[in-house]
């Protein structure tokens, strides 16, 4: 069957099918198209931060061939004219789940949506009279075709950068959390770049006779590393969402607000793609990190953490909950001069105050310690923070909070800390599968189950009673080192 759709409806299914069909994509599509469905949600409560909350993806499948059908079977019954509007498309979406779920999420009351839509229309039998004096417009056309011309070139350069930012993240750190986030920038550019006209702006375009076209500098040209080039585009996207936002107002203040917003999370996962390619350098031969707390070395937290580091330890992190401060702070003291002479790093935990009064390396928090943030507002850019994860979804918020390392489990069971549940080896595997950023699997790990650690395909692990209660802990330290580092 041949369906008829408005040039409204039209733009709408031609912005959906775009990208990934998904019930997020179809609100916005309907957004981004100031008709009549975009009028009812707007008067149902829908706002511009509301759908730019609204996720991108969802898990629900439904069929927009099946949409279009029912919205066909509305106009036949209306009995009036055979082309389909937005509202209609409206109209047949809140018979679809996913739609209606999102709608919700944005505040919509679904049901008086849906009594509204579906109320009888009343149709004017007596015209309405209006005084309406006609003047001729007159159209700015080389400022029109001017502006056209600079969003036409910035649409290209985001775009551009975008792309070789996000080939950055997926090939050379093969980080997938980061790579989708980046595509889904790209795909949340594409309906505001629409309703600026940029799809029709080629037309205009005169890559001949482009001053800039001719204009390069010596630094432009040279990219001395892999990093470099990362750098150039990232700024390369942010100028240009900065270029469109800017001159987009010109044209439609909606869509350079939903431009600017994107630039602003852009500036996130700037932050994060520079996090994880600073600490995959720092952290490149750190494997082993041992947590001290000194009640629980039968022979001392100084002894053990000497003979830890003779085997190898990478990574000391003095974890005291009870300990006075003053006593604390002559013990981390002594340990700052032991990590120091042999190279290692010397981590505090919980308290980014102390770190930076011993100068340690950094601070690591948990899930109900300070936030990321604000242990990075104390200890500063220079100095590690560190992040406890028990579940994928923290995983990836630590990533983009901007934490140079994840905890991650627990692993098993462990005698020096309780967990309601355990994370386990499966949440091992997610944070391998998708996060660059460097993590150490923690949780009950020792000689007799590392294998099944390394088998998850991680190779740093964080233990405490292993070596602290151990015998002969320079041994056990050289021992779990050599299977890190050794080839399967």
């Amino acid at each position: 069957m041949h369906l008829l759709l408005s040039p409204g409806a039209q733009r709408v299914v031609d912005r959906l099918l775009e990208q990934t069909v998904t019930a997020g994509g179809f609100v916005r599509s309907l957004w981004a198209d100031e008709s009549r469905a975009y009028e009812l949600l707007r008067g149902a409560g829908v706002t511009d931060e509301g759908v730019a909350r609204v996720a991108l993806v969802d898990n629900i499948e439904w069929s927009l061939n099946d949409l279009l059908q029912a919205a066909h079977g509305l106009i036949q019954h209306e009995g009036r004219g055979s082309e389909i509007r937005t509202e209609h498309l409206l109209t047949a979406s809140l018979d679809v789940e996913p739609i209606c779920h999102v709608l919700t999420q944005m505040g919509v009351a679904v049901a008086a949506l849906r009594h509204q839509l579906n109320a009888p229309r009343v149709l004017l039998s007596v015209p309405l009279e209006a005084n309406i004096q006609l003047r001729p417009a007159v159209t700015a056309r080389t400022e029109s075709v001017s502006i056209a011309r600079v969003l036409d070139a910035a649409a290209n350069r985001c775009r551009e950068g975008l792309r070789v930012v996000e080939d950055y993240a997926r090939m050379i750190l093969n980080d997938a959390h980061l790579s989708r986030r980046i595509k889904e920038t790209r795909h949340a550019l594409v309906p505001w770049l629409s309703r600026l006209g940029v799809d029709d702006a080629i037309s205009v375009r005169d890559t001949p006779n482009d001053v800039g076209t001719a204009i390069h500098t010596p630094f432009e040209m040279a990219r001395p590393s892999l990093w470099s080039v990362v750098i150039a585009n990232l700024k390369r996207v942010e100028e240009s969402l900065r270029t469109l936002e800017e001159y987009g107002k010109t044209l439609d203040t909606t869509a350079a607000a939903a431009i600017g917003q994107l630039r602003y999370q852009f500036y996130t996962l700037e932050k994060a793609l520079h996090t994880t390619h600073t600490a995959v350098d720092r952290l490149a031969k750190c494997r082993l990190y041992l947590l001290v707390t000194d009640s629980l070395c039968p022979q001392g937290a100084g002894p053990v953490i000497k003979a830890a580091l003779r085997g190898g330890v990478d990574v000391i992190q003095l974890r005291e909950k009870g300990m006075p401060d003053r006593q604390y702070l002559e013990l981390a003291r002594r340990i700052r001069g032991w990590t120091a002479e042999a190279e290692a790093l010397f981590l505090v935990n919980d308290r980014p105050d102390l770190a930076c009064l011993l100068d340690a390396d950094g601070v690591h928090v948990g899930q109900d310690d300070l936030s990321v943030a604000d242990a990075r507002r104390i200890v500063g850019g220079h100095r590690l923070v560190g992040v406890s994860t028990h579940q994928i979804i923290q995983a990836r918020q630590g990533v983009l909070d901007g934490a140079d390392y994840l905890g991650v489990g627990p692993v098993f069971p462990s005698q020096t800390k309780s967990f309601a549940a355990l994370a386990g080896l499966d949440y091992v595997r997610d944070v391998v599968a998708e996060i660059a950023l460097p993590a150490f699997a923690i949780g009950g790990i020792d000689q007799t189950n590392l294998d099944q650690v390394i088998a998850s395909g991680i190779r740093r692990i964080a233990v405490s009673r292993e070596i602290c209660q151990a015998d002969h802990p320079e041994m056990i330290a050289r021992r779990l080192k050599d299977r890190l580092e050794s080839p399967d």
